[in-house]
């Protein structure tokens, strides 16, 4: 296979697509759509978010200094376009969208009640990197939907149906592959 060099770039995909709520009242909440987040640390479970400054949400985080990650799923999908394209300097994100604002637990940020995860972070630092300035958050809450909960009280994400971004396009996840651990698993007996 023939590869060729290109200039450096973020390639690492796909990425996921959340919906970043910030704010700390009704009169100033928004959404931010952000693919540039992720897992810091397990313990304590810390995670990231990395925004243009010149976005609105920015100030808003840099403020009150929280936020909270709205995990998407195919049903949000317009709305995740949406928040990302749109400003909240012009127009009311929820409403635009039909989305429900709920109290959080730890912080003032609203939750988004359609998510089927809403992830409550607090600022704990701020990297200037370049374009974007990177706000590393402890995880202080977790609100799971309990529609994805089985009768055994395991979470199934997957029959929320999230979706990733890759290249400009929205995709679903459609089939799993095999769960961690797989392929040194042993195999049970009669199975090949």
């Amino acid at each position: 296979m023939a590869k060729i060099t290109w200039k450096p770039g973020t390639m690492v995909y796909p990425v996921p697509t959340v919906l970043v709520t910030c704010g700390d009242s009704q009169e100033n909440y928004n959404i931010i759509t952000i693919a540039w987040t992720g897992t810091v640390c397990s313990d304590p479970a810390m995670t990231y978010i990395s925004v243009r400054p010149e976005r609105h949400s920015y100030e808003i985080i840099k403020r009150t200094r929280e936020f909270v990650i709205n995990l998407t799923t195919e049903s949000l999908v317009r709305a995740a376009d949406y928040c990302g394209v749109k400003s909240g300097r012009d127009v009311n994100k929820f409403q635009e969208m039909n989305l429900t604002p709920e109290k959080g637990s730890k912080v003032k940020a609203p939750l988004i009640k359609e998510s089927p995860v809403n992830i409550e972070c607090k600022v704990t630092k701020i990297l200037k990197l370049g374009t974007h300035d990177m706000f590393i958050a402890k995880v202080l809450a977790v609100n799971v939907d309990t529609s994805y909960i089985d009768g055994k009280n395991k979470f199934h994400l997957d029959w929320a149906k999230p979706i990733c971004y890759s290249h400009g396009q929205y995709y679903s996840l459609k089939k799993s592959l095999g769960s961690f651990g797989f392929s040194v698993a042993k195999k049970k007996k009669g199975k090949k």
